[in-house]
C-alpha cells in the first residue's frame, strides 16, 4: 500500500511511515486495516527486533480521514465497521510483542494521537502538538482510545485532553505524559536512536517485561501468571542467557538472537 510505507534495516528495526503528506497523514478506513495488518505480521517475524511509526513529510498524523466518512461511515452499520478497523489496528499495535514506538513530529492528533498512545514509547521534538478534537466535532472518544489516554496522563489531564479538544505544545505534552522523550535533533532521529539502542538489548526480556507490565497495569497479574512463568523459564534456558553470562566474563556486549 503506497499510502503505509514500511523499511527494515539490518539490525531489524522496521520503520512504519504514514504516507499522505499532502493530508497531514490523515488515516483512511483502507490505512487502518493495513497497520492491522502490518503490524500482525511482525508479531509473528523473529527478525523484526523494533518497531517504530512515524509520517512523511511535517506531520506525524491528522487523524482519522473525515473526508471519506460520507462514503465510509455514512450509517450506524458503516460507523461500527469503521470503529472496528480502528479498534482491531490500535489493538495490533498494543499486543505487538516487540518494543514500538512513535516518533511524533508536528501533528498528532485525534486518530493519530491514539495511535502514538498505542506505542510503548513516543518521542518528539519541537515542532510536535498532540491532541483529540473529539469535543470540536460532538464525538464521544471510544473506551479503547480513552483508556490508553488515562494511562498516559491521568484522569484529571485525560479530562482536560477530551473536554477542551485543545492542541497542546511539545513541553505540555512532555508535562503531562503524551510524550516520553524529546529529541532536539527531531522525532524520527531520537526515535531511531532509541531503537538502536533497544536492538542491541534482549528479545526475551523486552517481550517478558511487556507482558508482566501490561498485566501489573491492567491489574491481570493473576490470570498472566502462567503465561509469566513460561516466559521466565524460556529466558533462563535461553541462548541468548547463556551469551549474556560469557559475555559478561569476557567484557564485551553480548549478540543477542532472541532464543
Amino acid at each position: 500500500m503506497d499510502e503505509i510505507q514500511v523499511a527494515f534495516d539490518a539490525a531489524g528495526i522496521a520503520v512504519v511511515t504514514l504516507n499522505r503528506p499532502e493530508k497531514r497523514n490523515v488515516v483512511s478506513l483502507a490505512m487502518w486495516r493495513g497497520l492491522g495488518e502490518i503490524y500482525r505480521d511482525f508479531a509473528r517475524r523473529s527478525d523484526v527486533r523494533v518497531v517504530i511509526l512515524t509520517g512523511a513529510g511535517g506531520h506525524f498524523c491528522g487523524g482519522a480521514d473525515i473526508s471519506e466518512f460520507s462514503k465510509v461511515r455514512n450509517s450506524v452499520e458503516d460507523a461500527r465497521a469503521y470503529g472496528e478497523a480502528g479498534r482491531s489496528a490500535t489493538q495490533a499495535i498494543m499486543d505487538l510483542p516487540q518494543p514500538t514506538i512513535a516518533a511524533v513530529h508536528g501533528y498528532g492528533v485525534g486518530g493519530g494521537c491514539g495511535l502514538a498512545l498505542a506505542c510503548d514509547m513516543r518521542v518528539g521534538d519541537a515542532t510536535t502538538q498532540m491532541g483529540i478534537p473529539a469535543a470540536r466535532l460532538s464525538i464521544v472518544y471510544g473506551v479503547l482510545d480513552s483508556g490508553l489516554l488515562l494511562r498516559a496522563v491521568g484522569l484529571a489531564k485525560a479530562k482536560l485532553v477530551l473536554y477542551s479538544g485543545r492542541y497542546f505544545p511539545i513541553g505540555e505534552c512532555q508535562a503531562m505524559g503524551l510524550i516520553d522523550i524529546f529529541a532536539e535533533q527531531g522525532a524520527l532521529s531520537g526515535a531511531q536512536a532509541l531503537a538502536e539502542e533497544l536492538s542491541k538489548r534482549a528479545p526475551l526480556s523486552q517481550r517478558g517485561a511487556k507482558v508482566v507490565l501490561e498485566a501489573l497495569a491492567r491489574d491481570e497479574v493473576e490470570q498472566h501468571s502462567a503465561e509469566i512463568a513460561a516466559l521466565q523459564e524460556a529466558a533462563t534456558n535461553s541462548e541468548d542467557y547463556r551469551e549474556a553470562r560469557q559475555a559478561f566474563l569476557e567484557k564485551r556486549m553480548p549478540l543477542f538472537k532472541g532464543r
